[in-house]
């Protein structure tokens, strides 16, 4: 870094009103999963998430535990980031799990209600294995509930949803 380029360090670590907004989200929520791998009716799930601020509150830090089941990803776990970087000004997040070997990357901003984050990233597409787009929306109802919705872009501004989780306080 040259020496005459302004870079103020303390300012780019500080945390803001945009970290305050990780808050109703910490604790243990119970999960009720839909997840669409096609034409038809969800396949469901149940699980919990436990976030924990990280870091001096700058991440929220998620951890995921599915419900033993029967179905494609019987011992489901996975763990993510939520952060709000200073410098660019938006929400960033990464995904990962035992149902794929890839992260999930995403970011977005948040509506002037300070309720509802949307999101987008990319992926992996499973079925080609090139990249494709993905949208996430997640909705603060209170500190005791909120939901996300992902869906992948199936065509130039065509939205397919593929998943729901509907989480309250345990």
């Amino acid at each position: 870094m040259a020496n005459d380029t302004a870079f103020d360090c303390a300012a780019m670590g500080a945390t803001t009103e945009a970290h305050e907004r990780f808050k109703p989200f910490v604790g243990t929520f119970n999960a009720k999963v839909s997840m669409w791998m096609g034409p038809g009716d969800p396949m469901l799930s149940t699980g919990s998430m436990t976030n924990t601020l990280d870091l001096g509150g700058r991440f929220l830090h998620q951890v995921y535990k599915g419900d033993a089941t029967d179905g494609p990803f019987p011992d489901f776990a996975g763990r993510g980031y939520w952060g709000y970087n200073t410098l660019t000004n938006r929400y960033e997040g990464f995904w990962i799990d035992t149902a794929c070997t890839f992260m999930q990357t995403d970011e977005g901003q948040v509506d002037d209600t300070g309720k509802v984050w949307t999101s987008f990233g990319s992926m992996t597409d499973p079925s080609s294995g090139k990249p494709m787009r993905k949208r996430s929306i997640i909705t603060l109802h209170d500190d005791n509930s909120h939901e996300m919705e992902m869906s992948f872009e199936t065509a130039p501004d065509t939205w397919s949803k593929c998943m729901h989780i509907a989480y309250t306080r345990a």
